[in-house]
């Protein structure tokens, strides 16, 4: 069984300008998530998909470069649009999809969603944080009622997917176009783990945390 990991990065970004290769640490950004999946051994290739080639350089030995469209760049493009452009040139019978922008993500939590997968436990994985507190949408309570107020630990929880990495067959997109299949496995991470940088203040944070190891 084939396993291929895709990490597609733009080399420019709106919110952070030229976040990938920013240092974070003693590393440019980009160059984290690569290194942890260079760890899994169920992993055979792992691919960044970039339009510029100038990113390989930012990035640890043994990670593979894939030249993407430009046009995959603009700020309304779709992740699923990306998605199917790399999966139309690189074939596999599963896919893992991380993101650098989660420098924190451990290879032992991927490795685990990951098993799961190929054992035919689950026919995909995602990273989620586990929230078990008080939530509201819509101006309602989504999980628990006002005239019953529960403990806190005996809530039922809610998972909110973090960026980490998805991890899908092939078919399950090429057929339903989804990363997220019918039975999925929730991997939960903790706090430092799902940190996702997206704003000026998300690296701020992830600098703090770096300062603290």
């Amino acid at each position: 069984m084939k396993v291929v990991a895709l990490i597609p990065i733009k080399m420019d970004s709106e919110r952070i300008p030229h976040k990938n290769i920013l240092t974070l640490g003693k590393h440019p950004l980009c160059w984290y998530v690569p290194n942890e999946l260079l760890k899994v051994k169920a992993i055979n290739d792992i691919y960044v998909y970039c339009s510029d080639e100038a990113i390989v350089k930012y990035l640890p030995s043994g990670v593979s470069f894939l030249e993407r469209d430009k046009e995959l760049d603009g700020p309304f493009v779709k992740g699923n649009e990306i998605y199917s452009a790399f999966i139309k040139k690189v074939d596999a019978d599963i896919y893992v999809l991380a993101h650098t922008t989660s420098p924190f993500m451990k290879y032992e939590t991927l490795e685990n969603a990951l098993n799961q997968v190929i054992l035919g436990m689950n026919d995909s994985a995602f990273s989620a944080k586990k929230i078990q507190t008080f939530a509201w949408y819509n101006g309602k309570p989504i999980n628990y009622s006002l005239n019953d107020i529960p403990r806190t630990q005996d809530m039922k929880p809610i998972y909110v997917e973090t960026s980490s990495f998805f991890i899908f067959h092939k078919e399950l997109f090429t057929k339903y176009n989804r990363r997220i299949g019918f039975n999925p496995y929730i991997q939960e991470v903790n706090d430092i783990e799902a940190v996702d940088i997206d704003e000026p203040e998300d690296f701020e944070y992830a600098k703090k945390i770096f300062e603290m190891k």
